[in-house]
């Protein structure tokens, strides 16, 4: 009979333990899933950003040491990844190209502009900061205007703003989601364990001994939840890449190692904090609430 009960009891406790992994599994594979999600939408606004062109026009009578300084001095800053002079002749090589037939016959003349296109990099493609741009250019003599799309960068700005924190706050139910079925699982494997918690205690045992072999044992379920995430993570990363290269998912290895980092992290404290709080209760609980 006594043999038959403690099967049960073990079998019981295997199943509260495989709840706990599977729980934790789940809740941080989401979570992994948010933080791809996240990296691919900035790398993806990134490129964007960087393809916004702040073009600089110039007089038909600037000199080409004076371009070339411009240009110089444009490509030295660290908000600048690139520069490109486009003269007047190219530019109707692209209008004739664009539109199929040669404008220049219908004018007679050239009316375009030999230009400076600049390309900023991504944190730094603000309607603030091309403004700036657009002012130091225009106190050159030989500057006749600077264009950009102020609504196009305005738009992108805050639709980047508006999805990150969406991820945010998804990310945030979801953790808070994952606290919950954790903290639920585990009070679960500790309440099998009440008698001999509260038995512990009666002869003297301190609430830090008691509370420690739980903790411990719990932190090493959620690395193995924790790892079974990443590593569906990992095969889905392989299957969208597979499927769809044009994502570049593999070409950002710094930031979803870190990503993968912060979620055993998120494993191993929701865990101990979830494993901390149940044991309390039940070290607190009279012996005749025990049996509630």
């Amino acid at each position: 009979m006594g043999s038959t009960f403690e099967k049960h009891q073990k079998r019981r406790l295997i199943s509260s333990y495989f709840s706990v992994v599977i729980s934790i599994s789940l809740v941080l594979f989401l979570l992994g899933v948010l933080g791809i999600l996240l990296i691919n939408a900035k790398h993806i606004s990134d490129e964007f950003k960087e393809k916004v062109v702040l073009t600089i026009y110039l007089e038909d009578e600037t000199k080409p040491i004076e371009i070339n300084q411009l240009k110089k001095s444009l490509s030295l800053a660290n908000y600048v990844k690139q520069t490109r002079f486009i003269s007047k002749d190219e530019a109707a090589a692209f209008m004739t190209a664009e539109y199929g037939k040669d404008f220049l016959d219908d004018v007679g003349y050239n009316p375009l502009k030999n230009s400076l296109e600049v390309n900023l990099r991504a944190p730094y493609v603000t309607a603030k900061r091309l403004d700036s741009i657009s002012d130091k250019a225009l106190q050159k003599n030989f500057v006749e205007d600077v264009k950009y799309d102020k609504d196009l960068v305005s738009l992108m700005n805050s639709n980047v703003k508006r999805i990150g924190f969406w991820i945010l706050i998804i990310s945030g139910v979801f953790a808070l989601i994952a606290m919950l079925l954790i903290n639920s699982s585990i009070r679960l494997a500790v309440y099998s364990k009440r008698f001999s918690i509260k038995t512990m205690q009666m002869v003297g045992a301190t609430k830090q001994f008691i509370r420690r072999p739980f903790v411990l044992r719990n932190i090493r379920l959620g690395i193995l939840g924790a790892l079974l995430g990443i590593g569906v993570n990992c095969l889905l990363i392989y299957y969208l890449n597979a499927s769809f290269p044009e994502l570049k998912l593999i070409n950002y290895p710094l930031e979803l190692g870190a990503l993968f980092l912060s979620i055993l992290g998120v494993g191993i404290f929701i865990t101990w904090i979830s494993t901390h709080l149940a044991t309390q209760r039940f070290l607190n609980l009279k012996t005749d609430q025990l049996y509630y």
